[in-house]
C-alpha cells in the first residue's frame, strides 16, 4: 500500500509518497495538476491521498477526480489527530505546524519534543510524551526582521545576511544584520532553555527553509528534518486509515 501526501503551499506545492512509513519519491511542483498526480498514482499503485493547502485552493474538479481515484482526505480541524489537540482555538491552527507535530511524534514516540519550524514564521510547538499538543509560539522569520527595519524606520537599511564576528556591532550594517541573526538564535535557544525546564528529556527537532542557518549556530542538541511536514501528513494519513 503506497501513500500519497500533497503540501500545497503559497509558492510551490511539495508531495511524496510512501510505502510502509519510508519515502520513496519526493517531488516538487510548481502547480498541482491532474497530470502530475495521475503519473504518481500510476507509477506507485497509490491507494491513499493526504492534502494539506495553506495556499492557493485545489480546484474542485481535481479534487472531486482524487475522491473518485482513492482514498481520500484532506487535512482540516475536523480530521482525526494521532495526538491530542489541548490548542485554545484549533480552527486557526496552521496546517504545517500541525503536520509538523504529527511528524515529530513519528520520529519520537512517546517523547516530549520541542518542534521548531524556521520559515518566513519561526513557529515552536509543544508534544509532550503523553501524545498532547500544548500549543506554542509565532514570531517573525529571518527575512522577515530585515525587511521590517528599513519599512517601519526612516533611515534604516536593508541589509542582507552574512557572517556574525561579534556579538557587538560596529557600524550600522553590522548592528542590524547581529540584531536580527543573533536575536533569533538567542530567541531559539531562550525557547529550548524554557522548554526544558518544563519537560524532561526534550527533543528539539528542527526544520523550515531557515533550518541550515540553525543547525550552524545553535548550541543546543537539535534534530533537523527537512522532510518532517511531509512525514506528519504521511503519519496523519495513516492514523485515518
Amino acid at each position: 500500500m503506497s501513500n500519497l501526501v500533497i503540501d500545497i503551499g503559497n509558492t510551490r506545492t511539495k508531495a511524496a509518497v510512501f510505502r510502509n512509513d519510508e519515502m520513496t519519491e519526493r517531488l516538487m511542483w510548481e502547480q498541482c495538476t491532474r497530470e502530475e498526480i495521475s503519473r504518481v498514482l500510476a507509477n506507485h499503485r497509490v491507494e491513499n491521498v493526504i492534502l494539506s493547502v495553506v495556499g492557493p485552493p485545489m480546484e474542485e474538479t481535481l479534487r472531486h477526480w482524487l475522491v473518485a481515484q482513492v482514498r481520500f482526505f484532506e487535512l482540516t480541524p475536523a480530521l482525526h489527530l494521532p495526538f491530542r489537540n489541548l490548542y485554545g482555538t484549533p480552527a486557526t491552527l496552521g496546517k504545517d505546524r500541525v503536520a509538523a507535530v504529527a511528524g515529530a511524534l513519528a520520529m519520537f514516540p512517546g517523547r516530549n519534543c520541542l518542534v521548531i519550524d524556521a520559515g518566513t514564521c519561526i513557529t515552536y510547538d509543544v508534544l509532550t510524551a503523553e501524545g498532547a499538543y500544548l500549543g506554542g509560539n509565532i514570531s517573525p522569520g529571518i527575512a522577515m526582521r530585515f525587511k521590517a527595519l528599513p519599512t517601519f524606520t526612516a533611515a534604516l537599511p536593508l541589509v542582507e545576511r552574512g557572517p556574525m564576528q561579534d556579538a557587538v556591532g560596529s557600524s550600522t550594517e553590522t548592528a542590524i544584520r547581529n540584531g536580527v541573526q543573533y536575536g533569533v538564535l538567542w530567541e531559539t535557544e531562550g525557547m529550548i532553555a524554557a522548554m526544558q525546564q518544563r519537560l524532561n528529556d526534550l527533543n528539539v527537532v528542527l526544520t523550515g527553509g531557515d533550518a541550515d542557518f540553525f543547525v550552524k549556530n545553535l548550541k543546543s542538541r537539535i534534530f533537523a528534518n527537512a522532510n518532517l511536514v511531509l512525514e506528519g501528513l504521511n503519519k496523519i494519513l495513516n492514523y485515518n486509515v
